[in-house]
């Protein structure tokens, strides 16, 4: 195990992070994109984007992208390389306001959180018909962990915190079985060459079905790229 430094949070960090990574000239079978803060008071991040949306998703497009010719040459017909992105069930209920990715107009933590789950989802689709499309051995899926007792809810109310210490050891997975579904996307011989995929508790399952929209998911990619301020290469292959 090694580690090395990348703040989510910092466009300039995952490059330098990217950059030191692809000096090791190692293979990158596995990337699990895991990273993220919930109902944070309206923030933003040193690239000036809305807190959720630039470290929760803008922060794993960009390191995704910049990693994907590594992920690309490390991939085999017999054992592709995996992308493993971690939503939320909050998708669910998630808008994607395109003319308002950064909620300036009206700021809500539980709608900046839910539309910064639901833009992983629709990431994950478009990134696995863009690998689909250039034929790579690559794949892309996208997780929901449950409800993990963790300090993700640091910033929820007293209340709920209270309820969470009361009802934690009923209601919560534990962080090891919370991680088990990223596990067996990352691992699992079943998911061989299967992308595009939603999983919960290890098993296949449906996203919300806005989440399947090709031309949403099209129009956020595009969007996604120039506020990373990377070439939109997908439109050569749509």
């Amino acid at each position: 195990v090694e580690f090395l430094y990348c703040d989510l949070a910092s466009m300039k960090s995952i490059r330098q992070f990217v950059q030191r990574f692809r000096a090791k000239n190692c293979p990158l079978h596995v990337l699990v994109n895991n990273a993220g803060v919930m109902l944070v008071p309206e923030r933003k991040t040193e690239d000036g984007f809305e807190e959720h949306f630039g470290l929760n998703y803008l922060g794993h497009f960009l390191l995704t992208n910049l990693l994907l010719d590594t992920l690309k040459q490390s991939g085999t017909h017999s054992h592709s390389a995996r992308i493993i992105t971690v939503s939320s069930a909050t998708h669910y209920v998630g808008k994607l306001h395109l003319n308002d990715l950064q909620s300036r107009c009206s700021y809500s933590p539980h709608g900046a959180y839910a539309q910064s789950k639901l833009a992983l989802v629709l990431f994950t689709y478009r990134l696995q018909h863009l690998l689909t499309a250039n034929g790579s051995h690559v794949t892309a899926n996208v997780v929901d962990p449950g409800v993990v007792n963790t300090e993700l809810y640091k910033h929820v109310f007293w209340v709920v915190k209270v309820a969470k210490w009361m009802t934690a050891w009923l209601f919560f997975k534990t962080p090891e079985e919370g991680a088990s579904t990223s596990i067996y996307a990352a691992v699992s011989p079943e998911m061989e060459g299967a992308g595009g995929c939603y999983l919960y508790n290890e098993e296949r399952t449906k996203s919300a079905d806005v989440a399947y929209d090709e031309e949403l998911q099209r129009r956020l990619w595009t969007e996604s790229c120039k506020m990373v301020g990377i070439s939109d290469e997908s439109s050569r292959v749509s």
